[in-house]
């Protein structure tokens, strides 16, 4: 089976957390959150998930030209996050489609569906 990078951007312009959501909003947020994934987890296609901290908090290490360099802050500068994601393992792409489906729907998302590549046989 192939293994999906289903992720949920976040705008840049805004960096919520969960110690800065207001608690009903945090506590209802949860809930649809880990009905989702308790659903993929019985189902057996759940890999891996996880909440990221926003990019203010980022840290990028370059050791390509021999010297390394640390630096706060992200790489790269967008207008939208990766915020969250779920690996899951799916026999097609209308699969994971649907699993990113009920996550759009459950946590009021757009969710983006990427296969990780494999190597050629």
């Amino acid at each position: 089976m192939t293994q999906y990078l289903l992720s949920m951007p976040h705008d840049s312009a805004e960096e919520p957390t969960m110690a800065s959501m207001d608690p009903a909003e945090l506590e209802a947020t949860l809930a649809v959150a880990g009905a989702f994934l308790e659903e993929l987890a019985a189902s057996g296609a759940l890999v891996f998930a996880g909440g990221l901290h926003p990019p203010s908090t980022a840290v990028t290490v370059d050791h390509t030209r021999g010297d390394l360099v640390v630096a706060d802050g992200p790489y790269t500068q967008a207008p939208e996050y990766l915020g969250g994601l779920w690996v899951v393992e799916a026999t097609d792409r209308e699969a994971a489609i649907a699993w990113a489906a009920k996550a759009s729907q459950a946590l009021g998302a757009r969710i983006e569906v990427r296969a990780f590549q494999e190597v050629p046989a």
